[in-house]
């Protein structure tokens, strides 16, 4: 990290340091973005990465050479200088997970299957993989863990997640985070929180993975609309309640999905919410903003320089709404926006008589 980042952060101690390796077990990163690059970076920069280095697979050839050559990923996170000697980087996805005990995967949601299937990979039944991705798979639209169990026949205690309010950029620059690794079995989800702990990533655990994950997926559909708001200069004021509105509809959509008991004011999920909702690193705010600003939504996905995950969610969520019939007039919102080409403003007018 730059000088600059160090030097301006104030000495309070955040978090339990890990002190111990993960068994010696051989992690391995699937996927280059920006996640995935702060992913590989925080792994490969755990002591235990000087006797085993991190595998990390990196799809594009020219960005495979780059980061060899320089340090750096030429397309994400482009300030952030990269252990090189704590790496070992493959363009060869299946030699990654053929290397590896505990995958961590960390591509757009979009493009998980035709990363994995569509390589052909074979063999992570064997693995444990602990998903980064907070989006649907496939046109079945699975979250990760029932894809990876019911497409890959990965068995749901191999099956963890990584979440809560973390942008790329932020982590890349050691600011103050909060993870929660999820897993029904919990020994596996504690051991990855001990690994990844540090002076300033304090770490949770919980064994609420399908909550955890639709919760994810929902608070991408309503930075959206939090954009779209924003865009239409509809002010502070009201988004605060199209938010207050938008927990409302996750706490109600997951209790009628799921039959676990759970606190969605946690920052797993409400912290998530706000940090997507809120934040000008969020690209699902930035797809609402434009669209609210009057761009067509084909034509802001293109301007778009990231997957907004917020786009195919909005549709998935929208047939689960149905069959389930919950109460979403926020994500019914997005959703006639993004899909049917209704009127940003008009369906804010209409959605301002449904919220309270």
């Amino acid at each position: 990290m730059s000088g600059k980042n160090k030097a301006s952060r104030p000495s309070v101690y955040l978090g339990q340091m890990a002190t111990k390796p993960l068994s010696k077990e051989r992690i391995g990163v699937i996927g280059s973005g920006s996640w995935a690059t702060a992913l590989a970076h925080l792994f490969a920069s755990h002591p235990s990465a000087a006797e085993t280095p991190v595998n990390w697979w990196v799809r594009r050839k020219t960005s495979l050479q780059h980061i060899e050559k320089t340090g750096h990923n030429p397309h994400y996170l482009r300030s952030l200088s990269l252990p090189l000697d704590r790496l070992t980087m493959s363009g060869e996805i299946q030699q990654v997970v053929d290397h590896s005990d505990i995958l961590i995967l960390a591509v757009p949601s979009a493009y998980l299957d035709g990363a994995l299937r569509g390589n052909g990979v074979r063999g992570l039944e064997n693995k444990v993989v602990f998903s980064a991705i907070k989006g649907l798979v496939t046109d079945q639209h699975h979250i990760p863990a029932r894809y990876l169990h019911k497409v890959l026949g990965v068995p749901y205690d191999s099956i963890g997640l990584i979440a809560g309010p973390s942008h790329s950029e932020e982590v890349a620059q050691e600011n103050w985070t909060y993870l929660t690794l999820a897993c029904s079995n919990q020994t596996r989800a504690q051991k990855l929180a001990d690994h990844l702990a540090s002076p300033w990533l304090r770490t949770h655990t919980t064994d609420d993975v399908f909550g955890i994950e639709l919760a994810a997926v929902l608070k991408n559909i309503y930075a959206v609309a939090a954009g779209v708001a924003h865009g239409l200069g509809l002010g502070d004021n009201f988004i605060a309640v199209l938010i207050s509105n938008a927990l409302m509809e996750t706490d109600r959509f997951l209790q009628a999905v799921t039959s676990k008991k759970r606190e969605a004011s946690g920052s797993v999920y409400l912290g998530d919410l706000l940090a997507t909702a809120y934040s000008p690193h969020s690209r699902n705010r930035r797809l609402g903003t434009m669209v609210g600003k009057g761009y067509r939504v084909s034509v802001a996905l293109m301007e778009m320089d990231m997957i907004a995950e917020g786009y195919p969610a909005a549709l998935g969520i929208h047939q689960i709404q149905q069959k389930f019939n919950v109460s979403m007039p926020v994500a019914g919102c997005v959703y006639r926006i993004l899909h049917e080409g209704a009127a940003p403003a008009r369906e804010m007018r209409i959605l301002a008589d449904q919220i309270h």
